[in-house]
This record gives structure tokens, sequence and C-alpha cells, in this order.
């Protein structure tokens, strides 16, 4: 597979719009609430029929303290112990998801995200795993893909050893960057120090996989100063990085209203920390997967990039494709069978539906035919940056150009600028295109000229 990509300024200029980054299909703008419990019971238990293995994702949203930058959903406190009554409900919550699904379906991939996951106690952490293995079936061996956030200020060695212990084998660490002028702005002062002794602790301990995510577009970034940072993460060498574009949405998302825009850095000096970025990561020998990730050549996901297999969920890339998965805590979101349903967003009317013996899903979406068929092209294309139409229509029973005319029209421009080359059988994103790959998605999403969607989006670079 050719992985190259090719930076070209004016191309990106060109398609500089907002759009979905595609880790549902359709994205959460289409959820409704009248897609409730009920149905989602009723999609849950018809799921069984196929026997799928099952992905736990648990939100834990507290945080000791605000990263100015942050759009997560999450509870800022010094006080650990409103974690105890949180995790009683998430115990619960495991309780009633588990009388939906056959306990023949074994967990292969679990997550903890946040918020902060660490900042639970070693003692909550051992019972929620507990609570966890109660209720649905995990394996005894060390073969799923179990996952979790890390904030290094929140995980000294002894938590480390106690997650491996857990079951955990996969972590991404929180650095955004090490430059002290950035971090005092984003309110994130994080020493290198520390960060690369969690690194050091976790590969001791024996995880698989570490990830390091970095953020560029904050304040004070330049190109010589997110190079220092890149070189410094170079040096411990990751197995993977997440390198994300920053996107400014203070009327959306409160704690960026601290963040002082003019010391953001430019339109331009950000295209071109970014194109830094790419040739430094290549050099290194890194793989771009696609939408701000690189990975090591022997890496599970450029593996299964390469054989076909990868595929994109909430947590981002994954290589288990075959699960459905159910979102656990506030906020959180499932896809199980058709359909993604997402948790209530606050506290308090998450504790209450939970209180009242209900499952806390408030809205969601059941997906139509045409849905599932266009999310399975999305997917193809933004995992593989391949499209192959005989298999398409092998599929869903379709012929491709009849079902996609209007789609391949509007790729024709495309095309003519070089993002991609369509065959009679086959759409391919070329080097050029690969930055530009949501702008690809776009054209099979039916969605996007609703004026539900206006809006709604982050930029595409």
């Amino acid at each position: 597979m050719d992985h190259s990509t090719q930076f070209d300024l004016g191309l990106i200029a060109k398609y500089d719009q907002s759009g979905p980054r595609y880790t549902s299909y359709p994205t959460a703008v289409q959820f409704h609430e009248g897609f409730d419990e009920a149905e989602y019971r009723r999609i849950a238990l018809q799921s069984n029929d196929s026997g799928r293995p099952l992905s736990l994702y648990f939100h834990i949203p507290f945080c000791d303290t605000v990263c100015f930058y942050c759009a997560c959903n999450k509870f800022a406190t010094k006080d650990r112990s409103m974690a105890a009554g949180y995790l009683a409900r998430v115990h619960e919550e495991l309780r009633m998801q588990s009388e939906l699904f056959d306990s023949s379906r074994v967990v292969t991939q679990l997550h903890w995200g946040g918020g902060t996951p660490t900042f639970i106690s070693h003692d909550e952490m051992r019972e929620l795993v507990r609570q966890t293995g109660n209720y649905f079936t995990l394996p005894d061996d060390d073969s799923g893909e179990y996952s979790i956030e890390i904030d290094p200020r929140e995980a000294k060695g002894d938590t480390i050893k106690l997650l491996r212990e857990l079951g955990f084998n996969r972590m991404s660490l929180g650095v955004q960057d090490f430059d002290p002028r950035v971090q005092k702005a984003v309110n994130r002062i994080q020493s290198k120090e520390e960060t690369l002794a969690v690194l050091q602790t976790a590969r001791d301990e024996g995880f698989r996989s570490i990830s390091i995510d970095l953020i560029y577009g904050l304040p004070f970034q330049g190109l010589e100063s997110f190079s220092s940072t890149l070189d410094q993460i170079l040096e411990v060498d990751p197995d993977r990085l997440s390198i994300f574009n920053y996107a400014h949405l203070p009327e959306r998302f409160k704690p960026q209203r601290r963040i002082n825009e003019g010391e953001l850095p430019q339109p331009q000096e950000k295209l071109d920390i970014l194109q830094m970025t790419i040739e430094k990561l290549s050099q290194a020998g890194y793989v771009y997967i696609g939408m701000d990730h690189f990975a090591k050549p022997n890496d599970e996901l450029v593996l299964a990039q390469e054989d076909g297999t990868l595929y994109r969920n909430f947590q981002g890339y994954s290589t288990h494709a075959d699960c459905d998965l159910i979102g656990l805590g506030s906020t959180s979101i499932g896809m199980v069978g058709p359909s993604y349903a997402q948790n209530m967003r606050s506290l308090d009317e998450y504790y209450q539906r939970i209180d009242s013996g209900r499952l806390a899903v408030f809205r969601g979406v059941e997906l139509t035919r045409d849905d599932l068929i266009r999310r399975d092209v999305i997917t193809r294309l933004i995992c593989h940056f391949t499209l192959s139409m005989p298999s398409v229509e092998q599929s869903w029973g379709l012929d491709f150009k009849t079902y996609f005319c209007n789609e391949l029209e509007r790729l024709q421009a495309m095309a003519s600028d070089g993002l991609i080359a369509i065959s009679d059988d086959e759409i391919k994103v070329l080097p050029r295109g690969r930055l530009l790959i949501r702008n690809i998605c776009m054209q099979f999403d039916a969605y996007l000229n609703s004026k539900a969607s206006q809006g709604s989006f982050s930029k595409v670079i």
C-alpha cells in the first residue's frame, strides 16, 4: 500500500471548509430524542442474533483541573469523593445493560475515556473492573484490546502497574506540547520528566501499544517550538502519535473562552506546523494512517489498513470492526446493531435515569439501508483510501454507478485536481488527497446540506 502523503497548499486552501470527522455516519447531528430507551432495548436484544463480540466504552467525566482547549464532556473538581456516587450508577448501568446481551458474547475491546479516567482511586479501579467481569464475559487471556486515556500528572508508577494487572494493554498519553509558555496558556503544566516516566513504566509493565497525543494550533505555538516538542517525543520512540488540530470554538466550549485569540498562531503558521510534522514523522519512519494518526510500520493499525480490516468509531481508528459498542456513563455513545445511542449528558440527569431503574439513553438514531450503505463507503475510504465498486455491489446488491451517479459526478472535480483517481471499478485516494479525505467522504454524505448540519463541524485542515 502506498502510504505517501503530498502537502499541496493550493488544494488545501481550495478545499478549506468545515466537515465531519466521521467517527460515525450518520453523525451525532442526526441523533434525535425519538430514539429512546425502548428503541435501544429492542435493537440490543435483536443484536444477539449476530453473535458479534462486544466493545465497552466507559466515560469517566472528572478532571482535577480544566485544560482550556478541551472540548470533551467533563466535570472539574478537587473533590475525589464525587467519583463514588458516579461509579455506583455505572455499576448499576452495567447490570441493566448486561441483561440485554447474551453472556456468550465476549468483550474483545474495552476503553476508559474522559475526563481523566485515573481521577478515580485504585480501589475504585479494581471495583469497576470486577463489576464489569460480573456482568460481562471478559477474556481470560490478554487477547482483548483494552485501552485507557492517561493524563501523566494523574498516573504514577503504581497506577500504571495496577492498570496492567487489571488487564489494560494499551494507553494514550496526553502531552499536547512541552513548551512551558504554551502549557501555561492552556492551563496544563506537565513536565517532560513526569510524562516520560509514565511512558517508561508502561513499557516496563508490558503495555503493548503506547500512543502520544499532541495538539497544534495552541497559543504561542510556532514552527520551531512545535518541532522541538516533536523531536523530544521521537527520542522515546512511541508506537503511535495523534496530532490534533486545535479548533477554537469558544461559543460552544466554555473553557476555550479563557484562551486569548490574539495568542493563537495564524492559519498559515498552523499549515506550516502540519507540513513540518508530516515530513518529520515520515522521515522518522512513521506511517500516516489518516485523520491525525501516525503509527510505526509494524503497528496493528498499519497492518489492519494494509489488509483491509481497519475500522473507525468514536474512539478513533480500531482493528475491531466486528463489535457492538456499548456506551456506559454520562454522555457516552454506543453503536449496537444498526443504531447509535447516547446517554444523558449532565450528571444530574444521568443519576436520575439510573436511580429510576432506567437506562440513560436519551437520543440516537436507527440507520436506514441507505445510511448503512453510505457508512460502509465512507468507512472504506477514510480507513483504506481506496474503494472497490464491485465489492460494495456484492455487499449490498446494487449497481454502484447507478446508486451513486450524483456522487460520482461531484467527484470528477476532485479527480481533475488530482485528489483521487476514478477507474471503471475503483476510487483511489492519491497522495495529495489523503489530507483532504474528509472532503472526499463528504461527497457521499446525504445529510450535509440539512439545516441541522450548518455550523456543526470543525475545519477539515
